[in-house]
């Protein structure tokens, strides 16, 4: 049973990592600092997607379920949770499709922070000319 909790628990932290993946951007609209944990979390997305690597928790998770007597599974994370419910099948060309909606949400997202910190300059020179 605390098996089953704690692999629970894994997939819930692996989906709000790739939902901080997808949106971290618009959240660094408030908070700045979470830049710096961003963009280390977004340039890991786009490498695992196009290399088609495994993350690390995805076999942590197999093994917890393994240990509170479920059946493991092949692939990864988004291969067995997420791609059934969007896409069905056909995840290689699909995973392409997926890293430019990453790469798109997150250009959107820097683009409206960059955005933001040069009107905050711009006001401020208008304030403090130099």
């Amino acid at each position: 049973m605390l098996y089953r909790l704690a692999a629970d628990a894994l997939v819930l932290i692996h989906l709000l990592f790739i939902v901080f993946v997808l949106f971290g951007a618009f959240l660094a609209l408030r908070w700045r600092w979470l830049l710096w944990l961003h963009i280390p979390t977004v340039t890991w997305g786009v490498l695992v997607e196009i290399n088609q690597w495994i993350c690390p928790l995805t076999p942590w998770e197999q093994r917890l379920r393994e240990l509170g007597g479920e059946q493991g599974y092949e692939g990864g994370f988004i291969d067995h949770y997420i791609v059934p419910i969007i896409y069905p099948e056909n995840l290689d060309a699909l995973q392409y499709w997926l890293v430019g909606i990453l790469l798109l949400i997150n250009v959107l997202g820097y683009g409206l922070l960059f955005r933001q910190m040069w009107r905050q300059k711009k006001r401020m020179t208008e304030v403090i000319p130099f």
